[in-house]
């Protein structure tokens, strides 16, 4: 599975490196990461890490294969 995850702001180098396994480019002002995620379980991870940081989600899609 690919997802494409849309933050809210300009994430930092720093940041972004709190999601090694995603690909990231800001647009329009926000932060889109994508990529493959293993699981379920990956998924939840991503999102607890968000959270964790502060990170607002704005959008999140699976992505055609």
């Amino acid at each position: 599975m690919h997802y494409e995850i849309r933050v809210a702001g300009q994430m930092s180098e720093t940041l972004a490196k709190a999601f090694p396994e995603l690909d990231h480019v800001v647009v329009s002002g926000q932060t889109l990461l994508y990529g493959p995620v293993v699981d379920e379980a990956h998924l939840y991870g991503l999102l607890t890490r968000f959270q964790s940081l502060g990170l607002r989600v704005v959008e999140m899609r699976q992505l055609p294969e």
